[in-house]
C-alpha cells in the first residue's frame, strides 16, 4: 500500500482560521529586503549633491534671471527694478551700450563661422590618419590630446608669449626669409591679424576632443564597407570623401554644436590674452558680460551682465535645437 507525498509549503506562514482550509501567507523574499535598503542607500549618497545643486545652481539660476530685470552694483542694500529696460538697453536704446554689444555680436560672428569649420578641417583628416597608424596609436593620441588637458591659462600665456614682436613666430618667420610676414607690433597688436590670430588659438584648443570623436566614429565603422568600396574601384581619397564622411555625419553635427556654444559663450582667451584689444577688435559677448559685471567699478550694470548673460543662453538654447533638429532630418 502506497501512500500520497505530504506536500509541504516551504517558508510559509500557516494561519488557520477556525475550522476553514489552511491559509499560507509568503515572507518576502531576502532579495527584495536587500534591494530596498540598496535604494535607500543610493538615495542618501545621491542626497548632497541634490541639495547642493538646488542651493548653488537653481538658486543662482534664479538670482541672476531676477538680476536681468534691476540695476545693481553688487553693494547696495536693494534692487532697483527697471523691467525690460536692461535688454533693450542692450540691444538698441543705450548709445553706449547697444553698439558695444552690436560690435562684440560681430566678432562673436566671426569665432562661430570660422572656428567650427576649421576645426571640421583639422580634425577629421588628422583622425584619419591617426585610424591608419598600427603602431603608437596610443602614445599619438595622447599627444594630440595633451593641449586639451592642459592648464588653459598657462596654455594661453604661453601663446601669448609666443605672438609677441620678439617671439616665436616673428623669429621663425625671419630665420625662413618671411621676414615680410613678421609684425612689428605682435600678432595680437595688429588690430588686422588679431582676431585671426585668435581664432587660430581656439581652433588648437578645440581640435583634440573633436579629433578624438572622429576616431571614435572610424574605429566603429564596419570593415566591410570600406573592403566594399575598394572593390568597387574607389582609392583613398574617394572612399573618405564619398563613404567614411557620410557615415560620420552626426559627429561632425556634435562637433559642430560644441565648437558652436564655446565661441558664442566662451571668452577666457579673450581675457587673458588681449582683453578685447587692441581697441575693441577682439571683444565678444562673453568677454563683454564679464566686462559689465566685474571691470566697472561700482556701476550699476550687473543687471546688464545678467541680462546679455541670458541673451547668450536663448542664443545657444536656439543654435542646440536647430542642430538637434537637423541631425534627426539627416539621420
Amino acid at each position: 500500500m502506497t501512500t500520497a507525498p505530504r506536500r509541504t509549503v516551504p517558508k510559509a506562514v500557516e494561519e488557520r482560521g477556525g475550522t476553514g482550509p489552511v491559509k499560507t501567507v509568503a515572507s518576502p523574499p531576502p532579495y527584495r529586503r536587500w534591494r530596498g535598503y540598496e535604494a535607500l542607500s543610493g538615495y542618501l549618497f545621491v542626497a548632497p549633491a541634490v541639495v547642493l545643486f538646488a542651493v548653488m545652481g537653481l538658486y543662482t539660476v534664479g538670482y541672476g534671471f531676477a538680476l536681468s530685470f534691476a540695476t545693481w552694483n553688487g553693494f547696495a542694500p536693494n534692487w532697483t527694478w527697471v523691467g525690460l529696460d536692461n535688454y533693450a538697453d542692450l540691444l538698441w536704446r543705450d548709445p553706449i551700450y547697444a553698439p558695444r554689444v552690436r560690435h562684440a555680436a560681430l566678432n562673436t560672428l566671426w569665432v562661430m563661422l570660422a572656428a567650427p569649420a576649421l576645426t571640421v578641417l583639422v580634425s577629421f583628416p588628422l583622425a584619419v590618419l591617426l585610424n591608419q597608424v598600427k603602431r603608437f596609436q596610443s602614445v599619438l593620441r595622447s599627444v594630440y590630446f595633451l593641449p586639451y588637458v592642459t592648464s588653459g591659462i598657462a596654455v594661453f600665456f604661453a601663446w601669448q608669449y609666443i605672438l609677441q614682436p620678439d617671439g616665436a613666430i616673428n623669429s621663425l618667420l625671419a630665420s625662413v626669409g618671411l621676414g615680410s610676414l613678421e609684425q612689428p607690433q605682435g600678432w595680437l597688436g595688429n588690430p588686422s591679424t588679431a582676431m585671426a590670430t585668435m581664432i587660430v588659438v581656439t581652433v588648437w584648443g578645440a581640435v583634440p576632443v573633436a579629433m578624438l570623436l572622429y576616431l571614435t566614429g572610424l574605429q566603429g565603422i564596419d570593415r566591410s564597407v570600406l573592403e566594399a568600396a575598394q572593390l568597387d574601384g574607389a582609392g583613398w581619397w574617394r572612399t573618405n570623401l564619398s563613404v567614411v564622411w557620410p557615415l560620420v555625419r552626426p559627429i561632425t553635427a556634435i562637433v559642430v554644436l560644441l565648437n558652436l556654444r564655446e565661441s558664442l559663450q566662451g571668452f577666457q582667451p579673450f581675457l587673458v590674452m588681449t582683453l578685447g584689444g587692441p581697441g575693441d577688435h577682439t571683444n565678444v559677448l562673453g568677454l563683454e558680460a564679464y566686462r559689465l559685471a566685474f571691470l566697472k567699478n561700482l556701476s550699476p550694470t550687473l543687471g546688464l551682465a545678467s541680462a546679455l548673460g541670458w541673451i547668450l543662453f536663448a542664443a545657444a538654447l536656439v543654435l542646440a535645437l536647430i542642430n538637434l533638429r537637423a541631425l534627426r532630418s539627416k539621420t
